[in-house]
């Protein structure tokens, strides 16, 4: 990540996930009590609602802690710790993940793991002076099998402490134990994806390209259904991917701004099983909490910037073919394009530097002793279709003023075979169809970029799972570097996320909240004191449907005496269940509508299943005045090149 460091609003060069010298940890900074005194940050989302007290009408409510630590100085030393399951029964988990910190820090990737397996990725906001907090609840009924059983927890944030970045990142991780009615079925057996490193006390996501992501299983012959999820993100030059130009005009403009990153816009994360594509995902773009411009994310954070979503790809048509009793490989790999500057373009399997990887294999097993079989899967991936064009044009001097270009690609996937199963033989399917459009123009010598993209999307499983999705996304940014060393920036967007899930996901997709019937905790606005509400009268649920659109802008000046920002951000949420046989009929369960100015929410108000809620806000801010940038480049920080 990308981001700037300084008093309210960071300014360096991102520095996550890097390996760095060991230098000894000074001291700086102490863990931050919580008070009325900080900032709340949040990301706005459908609540994830946990019962109060210690029991209630279905059983008993056991919280229990997982971690109270402080990443200091963390570069390749994890947080280690030893999970045993609580002393009652459950069918559900909620993790509440809470984080202060105070002082100068860049914005930091976490991964949280059950032995091997990732189960959270999470980023962090950047501190202030006076102090930050944000808590982050989080669905983990997924994960059921594994809280079931002893576990090593490891939760990987590297972080950098010295006398400049003095800001730790004090966390409490805490996970709630209870049991729901009608609680759906979870998968027996969930394999990594994963470089296997907990048995060192190591994080073990794959960094692509540098690490081969595959790993071989034999798998038990008795597997129902299978499903793999995936999670990645870009780091370093790949975070700011989906602004990357075409590889042939990287260097348009290096006799004058710079070199630009390339790769093209595009980018897939792909499964393969055995060396054959087994299903992929076009991922959603990112923005963590310092990326583009300091003023867009305070206290409101990026879409899913505290809780990166992932995707899961059916394979259950595979079964026939991989539960023969033999090894099997599965492997993630990242695809970009390079192209040959006259418009036609290749598939390349590795990106930039660098995308963190990881995924998982969820099973459901059939009766012990019983043999799935079936007809060997029908494969149908053709390569994916690409349009390009681009136009560079000169000034008087003959140098390239403009560079404008455009990328569209669309994508079909279908696998299926029929599967005998010890609960009967059924088809079983895998179909994909995804869209993406993609323009930008950089103007001015490349101080100028507008980068406007979609995706599209649709996956259809068995078992009447189908998930439909888009993500569009407008961001228009530009910079000055004076001869004295004086800096700005200007950035504005517009960012959406439509995701809507219905059937049976791997993954809780929120519906579920809404069935806890006894008293439960929420948190008004994402503010660390929940209060205490009751859902009732629903009905259940067959799909979940999610919209919530940011809109934003901010400024940005830095001077070798001064720094100083603003920005507002507003963004719309809704989210709606359809209820369970009558799909043409929605309740809405969550919508909020919540805006920020210059580091203020000013407006918010929230309804919850019928209830509204009013939330306190401020009139607001005045510019955010700033420690020095610290030698920043306005280039890195934009993602537009090297610095």
């Amino acid at each position: 990540m990308r981001f700037f460091l300084l008093l309210c609003v960071l300014a360096a060069p991102h520095l996550s996930n890097a390996v760095l010298p060991r230098i000894p940890n000074h001291g700086f900074g102490k863990r931050q009590t919580p008070s009325s005194g900080l900032t709340v940050d949040f990301q706005v989302t459908e609540p994830v609602l946990t019962p109060s007290g210690t029991s209630d009408q279905y059983g008993c409510v056991y919280t229990k802690v997982l971690m109270e630590h402080d990443f200091a100085y963390s570069y390749g030393a994890p947080f280690v710790g030893n999970y045993t399951p609580p002393p009652c029964s459950f069918n559900r988990v909620t993790m509440n993940f809470t984080v202060t910190s105070s002082g100068r820090q860049f914005d930091r990737l976490g991964l949280m793991y059950l032995g091997d397996i990732e189960v959270f990725r999470t980023s962090t906001a950047e501190p202030t002076a006076s102090g930050i907090i944000w808590t982050y609840v989080k669905e983990m009924q997924q994960y059921d099998t594994l809280w079931k059983a002893d576990q090593k927890i490891i939760f990987d944030l590297g972080n950098l402490i010295d006398s400049t970045y003095t800001g730790i990142y004090n966390t409490t991780l805490t996970a709630t134990f209870f049991t729901i009615p009608d609680s759906p079925a979870t998968a027996d057996t969930i394999l990594p994806i994963s470089a296997m490193m907990s048995a060192e006390n190591q994080g073990s996501a794959f960094e692509v390209p540098g690490q081969n992501a595959s790993v071989s299983y034999t798998l038990p012959k008795n597997v129902n259904r299978a499903v793999v999820s995936l999670l990645a993100c870009g780091q370093s030059t790949e975070e700011f991917w989906y602004t990357n130009v075409l590889t042939s005009e990287e260097n348009t403009f290096a006799a004058t701004t710079g070199a630009l990153y390339g790769g093209s816009p595009w980018r897939e994360v792909q499964l393969l099983i055995d060396g054959q594509l087994a299903g992929v995902s076009w991922p959603f773009p990112v923005i963590f909490t310092g990326g583009i411009a300091p003023g867009l994310w305070r206290p409101i954070v990026g879409i899913d910037a505290f809780d990166l979503r992932e995707h899961e790809i059916d394979i259950t048509p595979w079964l026939p073919a991989i539960l023969d009793g033999q090894a099997h490989t599965f492997e993630i790999r990242v695809a970009s394009l390079n192209d040959d500057g006259a418009g036609h373009a290749t598939l390349v399997e590795t990106p930039g530097s660098y995308w963190v990887v990881s995924g998982k294999i969820f099973l459901f097993l059939g009766a012990p002793g019983s043999v799935t079989t079936g007809t060997k899967p029908v494969i149908n991936t053709p390569p994916p279709t690409f349009t390009l064009s681009s136009s560079i044009t000169q000034n008087a001097t003959g140098a390239n003023q403009t560079l404008t270009y455009s990328v569209a690609a669309a994508r079909q996937i279908s696998i299926s075979s029929t599967i005998q199963t010890s609960i009967g033989t059924k088809v079983a399917s895998w179909i994909q169809n995804l869209e993406y459009n993609n323009f930008d123009a950089l103007t001015n010598q490349g101080l100028v970029q507008l980068t406007i993209q979609a995706t599209n999307g649709s996956d259809v499983g068995t078992n009447g799972y189908a998930n439909t999705y888009g993500y569009p996304v407008t961001v228009n940014s530009s910079f000055f570097v004076s001869p004295s060393g004086a800096l700005g920036i200007n950035a504005s967007l517009t960012r959406g996320l439509d995701f809507n899930v219905y059937g049976p996901s791997v993954f809780p997709s929120g519906i579920q909240t809404f069935n806890v019937t006894s008293p439960s905790i929420f948190a008004v606005g994402g503010r660390p004191a929940p209060q205490s509400i009751q859902v009732s009268n629903l009905p259940l649920f067959s799909a979940a449907l999610l919209s919530t659109t940011q809109i934003a802008s901010a400024q940005y000046f830095s001077s070798p005496n001064i720094s100083y920002s603003f920005g507002t951000t507003e963004q719309f949420f809704s989210f709606e269940g359809v209820e369970v046989g009558s799909p043409g009929v929605t309740d809405e369960l969550y919508s909020r509508h919540v805006k920020a100015v210059n580091a203020t929410v000013v407006e918010d108000s929230q309804n919850l299943a019928g209830m509204t809620f009013g939330v306190p806000s401020s009139a607001p801010g005045s510019g955010t005045l700033l420690q020095d940038n610290m030698g920043t480049s306005a280039r890195a920080i934009l993602g537009r090149g090297p610095a």
